[in-house]
């Protein structure tokens, strides 16, 4: 199989090759890697995308890359619709021309979140940010554009680079005090188990909408506290409001997803989020 991953320098694009290139070593099925970033593949330049993807004829393309500053998708509008919707298309197209399956990474922002039970991924979308809105127009075409289509929507991820994780130990050693959010509830999800979902999922023709986090809830508080339980740290956390925050781009309070259609499937393998991050932080 021949994999393209775009957006191979983030969070979740360093962890699928990681895992994609253990597979290689382990399996006699052999995985053909081609990983590009910003510096080799512009997603937003249709042309480009075009003649590397007609050059390479992969048989997979995932799609990582994304613009993530959600409070700076408030003041660059343009650029989180070119590279969140038209990038997201760009490979979408591409793919659809030689035959190929793309695989787009979606995220909780495309749901309100109002109400108390966790989305399923029949559930309306209502983006309120202009993040959530870029995000949901990339989902859009990517479905009108290929129907060998797979849309993951994942939320508050942490692996190898910038992350909440990794914000918080790093203030621990700073301050005595730490004010962390208590009012958004979501799932914590480890970019291990979201690697390990999209190569199960690329190896079927299962096509279609999927919600990809972690087990179980928590407020980003709660999760703070859990991280420096489990690291043996001391510190004051003191929990404050959404509002307190005053950040330009409005969070979904509850943003909880359901892996409905993966339990519908049989690969529902996400672990606890509290397992996952043990390992994380044990590995890190």
């Amino acid at each position: 199989m021949k994999v393209l991953i775009t957006g191979c320098q983030g969070q979740l694009g360093v962890e699928l090759g990681r895992q994609l290139k253990n597979l290689n070593q382990e399996s006699k099925k052999k995985i053909a890697l081609i990983e590009t970033d910003l510096d080799t593949l512009d997603i937003t330049d249709s042309f480009q995308v075009q003649n590397l993807v007609a050059q390479e004829q992969p048989e997979v393309i995932i799609n990582t890359a994304a613009y993530t500053n959600v409070d700076g998708c408030e003041t660059n509008e343009l650029k989180a619709f070119r590279v969140n919707a038209i990038g997201a298309r760009n490979l979408s197209v591409a793919a659809y021309k030689i035959g190929a399956k793309i695989l787009q990474v979606s995220t909780d922002y495309v749901f309100d979140g109002t109400g108390n039970y966790p989305k399923r991924e029949y559930d309306p979308i209502n983006p309120q940010s202009i993040y959530g809105k870029s995000k949901a127009l990339g989902e859009k075409l990517v479905i009108e554009t290929n129907p060998r289509h797979f849309i993951l929507r994942t939320a508050w991820l942490y692996g190898e680079g910038n992350n909440f994780v990794r914000t918080m130990l790093k203030l621990a050693q700073e301050k005595d005090e730490i004010n962390v959010v208590n009012d958004q509830i979501g799932s914590p999800t480890s970019t291990v188990d979201l690697a390990r979902c999209i190569i199960n999922l690329i190896n079927t023709e299962h096509y279609g909408i999927y919600h990809a986090t972690c087990e179980g809830e928590c407020s980003w508080y709660d999760f703070a506290k859990r991280i420096f339980a489990l690291k043996s740290i001391r510190v004051k956390i003191n929990p404050i409001t959404t509002k307190e925050l005053n950040r330009p781009a409005k969070r979904p309070a509850y943003s909880v997803l359901e892996n409905y259609m993966l339990k519908l499937i049989g690969l529902n393998k996400f672990r606890q989020w509290e397992d996952a991050l043990e390992e994380y932080l044990r590995r890190w």
